[in-house]
Protein backbone atom coordinates (compact mmCIF):
# COMPACT_ATOMS: atom_id res chain seq x y z
CA UNK A 1 0.00 0.00 0.00
CA UNK A 2 1.46 3.35 -1.07
CA UNK A 3 1.73 6.19 1.42
CA UNK A 4 -0.53 9.15 0.73
CA UNK A 5 1.03 12.21 -0.88
CA UNK A 6 2.03 14.99 1.50
CA UNK A 7 0.76 18.55 1.18
CA UNK A 8 3.40 21.25 0.66
CA UNK A 9 3.51 25.01 0.34
CA UNK A 10 6.35 26.58 -1.60
CA UNK A 11 7.09 30.31 -1.48
CA UNK A 12 8.98 31.81 -4.42
CA UNK A 13 10.28 35.36 -4.65
CA UNK A 14 8.41 37.44 -7.23
CA UNK A 15 5.08 37.06 -9.00
CA UNK A 16 5.32 34.25 -11.55
CA UNK A 17 3.66 34.63 -14.93
CA UNK A 18 1.69 32.02 -16.83
CA UNK A 19 4.75 30.57 -18.58
CA UNK A 20 6.67 29.97 -15.34
CA UNK A 21 3.56 28.65 -13.59
CA UNK A 22 3.08 26.10 -16.35
CA UNK A 23 6.18 24.33 -14.97
CA UNK A 24 4.10 23.40 -11.88
CA UNK A 25 0.84 22.03 -13.34
CA UNK A 26 -0.16 20.00 -10.29
CA UNK A 27 0.17 22.89 -7.86
CA UNK A 28 -2.34 25.61 -6.99
CA UNK A 29 -0.97 29.14 -7.20
CA UNK A 30 -1.60 32.21 -5.07
CA UNK A 31 0.03 35.47 -6.16
CA UNK A 32 0.98 37.69 -3.25
CA UNK A 33 2.37 41.22 -3.31
CA UNK A 34 5.99 40.23 -3.93
CA UNK A 35 5.93 36.45 -4.04
CA UNK A 36 4.15 33.42 -5.39
CA UNK A 37 2.87 30.63 -3.14
CA UNK A 38 2.40 27.19 -4.68
CA UNK A 39 0.39 24.58 -2.80
CA UNK A 40 -0.07 20.95 -3.71
CA UNK A 41 0.47 17.32 -2.93
CA UNK A 42 3.81 15.75 -3.77
CA UNK A 43 4.02 11.96 -3.86
CA UNK A 44 7.45 11.45 -2.36
CA UNK A 45 10.88 12.94 -1.74
CA UNK A 46 11.80 12.57 -5.42
CA UNK A 47 8.80 14.74 -6.36
CA UNK A 48 9.89 17.38 -3.83
CA UNK A 49 13.40 17.45 -5.28
CA UNK A 50 11.90 17.60 -8.78
CA UNK A 51 10.00 20.77 -7.92
CA UNK A 52 13.13 22.27 -6.35
CA UNK A 53 15.06 21.45 -9.54
CA UNK A 54 12.34 23.15 -11.62
CA UNK A 55 12.61 26.27 -9.45
CA UNK A 56 16.40 26.28 -9.77
CA UNK A 57 16.27 25.59 -13.52
CA UNK A 58 13.99 28.59 -14.04
CA UNK A 59 16.39 30.80 -12.07
CA UNK A 60 13.80 31.48 -9.37
CA UNK A 61 14.55 32.24 -5.73
CA UNK A 62 13.09 29.71 -3.29
CA UNK A 63 12.02 31.45 -0.08
CA UNK A 64 10.40 28.56 1.78
CA UNK A 65 9.42 24.93 1.33
CA UNK A 66 7.06 23.65 3.99
CA UNK A 67 5.31 20.34 4.52
CA UNK A 68 1.82 20.85 5.92
CA UNK A 69 0.98 18.24 8.54
CA UNK A 70 -2.50 16.70 8.53
CA UNK A 71 -3.49 18.47 11.77
CA UNK A 72 -2.39 21.86 10.37
CA UNK A 73 -4.28 21.30 7.12
CA UNK A 74 -7.45 20.40 9.05
CA UNK A 75 -7.12 23.46 11.32
CA UNK A 76 -6.65 25.74 8.30
CA UNK A 77 -9.65 24.21 6.55
CA UNK A 78 -11.83 24.80 9.60
CA UNK A 79 -10.82 28.45 9.34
Amino acid sequence: MAAPANLYTIRIKGRLGATALSAFPSMACELMRSETVLTGRLEDQAAVFGVIAQIEGLGLELLELRQIRAAEAEANADG
